[in-house]
């Protein structure tokens, strides 16, 4: 306990790190996600606007980088972070490889919860003259709005998990203090204190992202 008490303002800081990673990664995840799902779903055969082209390139985009294990996929991306970020290693640097990954996942979510808007809805929006962008926009995200933000929900409590694992790799936040104060040390209090605020953290989004989604499907 009196090393928890020591290393207390460090610690603080992870949490402050984690803080900043999710909310970075969630933010160029959620822009990036919503677009390929949302180009998923306009695009496939039968949709909004069918493009089989444009649907297939998005298609083998999501099937061939959600499958890579997230810790393969950093190393993998480092080129790319270096180029936009100007460092591979760092907490910006983890958070950037995070949203790029989580991109993909959110893309499918997005999709298939778009996907399951009632077609009598959309076709009754269509015999009234409405047009693709207004039947989007109007009829097939607010339907699916509820699912979607557990979707979200979701995503967001990977992300944490996603941070502890980029601390491993010089990303910062609670990953990099559990493991180099408490594992590496033979700290098991250090550790499970900053196992205990990733759970507190983990608790607190989705208990806000469950009360969220009730509130606009009782709508």
């Amino acid at each position: 306990m009196d090393r928890l008490n020591e290393l207390w303002p460090e610690f603080w800081d992870a949490a402050l790190e984690t803080l900043y990673m999710t909310t970075y990664a969630l933010v160029l995840a959620g822009i990036l996600g919503t677009l390929i799902g949302i180009g998923l779903y306009v695009t496939r055969p039968g949709g909004l606007m069918a493009n089989r082209l444009v649907n297939g390139i998005l298609e083998l985009l999501v099937n061939f980088f959600r499958p890579i294990p997230f810790v393969i996929f950093i190393a993998v991306l480092q080129p790319v972070t270096r180029a936009v970020i100007g460092i591979g290693i760092g907490t910006t640097a983890g958070a950037f490889a995070i949203g790029i990954a989580a991109a993909f996942a959110i893309g499918r979510i997005v999709e298939q919860h778009l996907v399951s808007v009632s077609p009598g809805v959309i076709e009754a929006a269509r015999s009234m003259g409405a047009g693709p962008w207004r039947i989007l926009f109007t009829v097939a995200i607010p339907e699916s709005l509820g699912p979607l933000i557990l979707g979200y929900t979701f995503i967001v409590v990977a992300l944490i998990d996603m941070t502890a694992m980029a601390g491993l790799i010089g990303g910062g936040g609670l990953g990099a203090f559990a493991q180099i104060y408490g594992f590496r040390k033979f700290e098991p209090v250090v550790m499970w204190a900053a196992i205990i605020l990733i759970v507190v953290f983990v608790h607190l989004v989705q208990l806000l992202g469950t009360r969220l989604a009730r509130v606009i499907m009782r709508r």
